[in-house]
């Protein structure tokens, strides 16, 4: 890593979650008159955005994320609920929310923001929200609950996370990539 790259910490999914993920997706696509859509595999829990780092905060990162980890135990996640952030459309984000063991999350989050504080990346000032990024700057064809009511009812598959990722977001072709560059085990 010769140089700084744009970074974030957080959970990611099993191929088969990020499948039923993108199903959906595309389920709410077909009610969409536009918007920008999350690629299948940039399916992701953030726990904290980092901005630009360079070589000398990863290895400080790795080292505080690696002994914070050890002392947490791996998470029960479920996929549940859609929401809209941004009351009036366009919608900003169209999220799907999460259920299971959310406090724990909730604490985590905590932990990771308390963890790297000392790094030179600022607590977040605003609370946690956990959820996975479908799309943005969305423009429905109808109102958002008639759709959420007729897209309801879909089943995931349980993610038992059992670490999380530092991952690099870099631009590829007008397309945002998202790569593990590092992962710390829960226990």
């Amino acid at each position: 890593m010769d140089q700084n790259i744009r970074a974030f910490v957080g959970i990611d999914f099993a191929e088969k979650v990020k499948d039923q993920i993108h199903e959906l997706q595309q389920k709410l696509k077909g009610y969409a008159r536009k918007g920008r859509w999350k690629g299948r595999d940039n399916f992701h829990l953030t726990l904290k955005f980092l901005a630009q780092i360079s070589f000398a905060q990863k290895v400080q990162i790795d080292e505080s994320l690696q002994s914070l980890c050890r002392k947490e135990r791996p998470l029960n996640l479920e996929l549940k609920g859609l929401g809209v952030f941004g009351g009036k459309e366009p919608y900003r984000v169209l999220w799907l929310g999460l259920a299971g063991d959310i406090q724990d999350l909730g604490a985590l989050h905590k932990k990771v923001d308390q963890a790297l504080a000392p790094l030179g990346f600022p607590p977040e000032k605003r609370p946690f929200n956990p959820h996975i990024t479908l799309g943005q700057d969305i423009v429905l064809a109808r109102g958002f609950e008639e759709i959420q009511a007729e897209v309801g009812g879909f089943e995931f598959t349980p993610i038992h996370a059992e670490r999380i990722h530092l991952f690099k977001s870099e631009q590829v072709r007008f397309k945002r990539i998202y790569t593990t560059i590092a992962d710390y085990p829960l226990g």
